[in-house]
């Protein structure tokens, strides 16, 4: 538990002490935003500093170490020590960073040609390929289970198509916490509350082995997720409205690799389409949007992800923020309330010590 504490503490700090000097740096280098012409009243956002996904990474992955150290113990008083790393969350440090990768040379090339198109559909493809094959290899090699799971694994063994599942869930949970990333707060609140949800999700694994006998370094797990949410919290405090900073692409691309890999760990792969029921929504949003026009030549919103919707029909964008974060809390914990009703049925609350 102090582990996570610290975990979160750490992030919050590192994120919201540096944020302020990554903004100094990215602004006297011109390294902006660039806004599409589509997207009426943000014009103004035009330039600001992006990239700050790059502090994000950098905030997470010292909270992670700093709860590693051991200064005190009961057996020996003051005494310097470093816990040993988990395979599971040296494979979470691994999406974090190799998703992120990929968003930064995605920034890279905005900014460099000036322009809001980044890499390629094939490069990027091919390093979240790249990641996702060098995350499953590492899950299996640890023991991941490669059943299909919801709350635990259901029984249906992937196999081989595995790896397409890490694939799928790395670029599918990347690209909607990308969708969602349009307005100021909106996917840095809401990440927040899903990392908050796995926290409480491997905590509970933590404490429950003897039931959640196929989760990798549950513990691993929930410290990377406590310092998600204190990254993540930091950067909000930059981000919020009027924003200072952009994630940018290395952002939402860490943000949803991370998610995606949290999810595989704790068994919980399924259960992520509701614990990001919010990036789910703004994706079928697009899908729909799209689908409609090429069949009909009509647009189901007024423009898509469906949040730019509201505030083209003149919703402040910050009550368009607010509204999709308690969106997110609530399907945050109704997935939570899900997890532990599984539990609940199990009948393991009638075991003395498992309560």
């Amino acid at each position: 538990m102090i582990a996570l504490l610290i975990a979160a503490a750490a992030g919050f700090l590192v994120s919201v002490f540096a944020m302020p000097v990554a903004i100094r740096w990215l602004r006297a280098r011109s390294l902006g935003q660039f806004i599409q012409e589509e997207v009426e009243g943000h014009f103004h956002k035009q330039g600001t500093p992006t990239m700050g996904g790059v502090i994000i990474i950098g905030a997470a992955l010292t909270a992670y170490l700093a709860a590693h150290i051991r200064i005190w113990s009961a057996a020996e008083g003051f005494h310097l020590s470093v816990r040993p790393f988990g395979t599971g969350g040296l494979l979470a440090v691994l999406a974090l960073v190799g998703m992120g990768i990929i968003g930064l040379l995605d920034d890279y090339v905005k900014v460099s040609r000036k322009r809001s198109l980044g890499l390629g559909k094939a490069a990027k493809f091919g390093g979240q390929l790249a990641v996702a094959a060098l995350f499953a290899f590492g899950a299996t090699s640890a023991g991941v289970s490669t059943q299909l799971s919801f709350t635990r694994p259901l029984g249906i063994d992937l196999g081989v198509f595995f790896v397409v599942l890490v694939l799928l869930m790395l670029a599918g949970t990347a690209n909607a916490v990308n969708l969602t990333d349009g307005m100021d707060g909106l996917a840095a609140g809401s990440a927040s509350l899903v990392f908050g949800a796995f926290v409480i999700i491997a905590f509970w694994q933590f404490r429950h082995p003897e039931f959640y006998t196929a989760s990798l370094d549950p513990l691993e797990s929930g410290i990377v997720a406590a310092a998600m949410v204190g990254a993540s919290a930091g950067f909000l405090w930059w981000n919020a409205a009027p924003a200072r900073i952009f994630m940018g692409d290395v952002g939402s691309q860490a943000l949803g690799g991370v998610m995606a890999a949290l999810a595989i760990l704790t068994n919980t792969e399924l259960l992520l389409v509701l614990l990001g029921g919010l990036y789910v929504a703004e994706t079928v949003s697009v899908i729909l949007q799209v689908a409609s026009f090429r069949l009909t030549g009509r647009r189901i919103f007024r423009m898509a992800p469906v949040h730019y919707h509201f505030d083209l029909k003149g919703w402040p964008e910050t009550t368009v923020v607010i509204r999709f974060w308690i969106i997110a809390g609530l399907c945050a914990a109704l997935a939570i309330g899900i997890f532990y009703a599984d539990f609940v049925n199990s009948g393991l609350l009638d075991v003395p010590g498992l309560r």
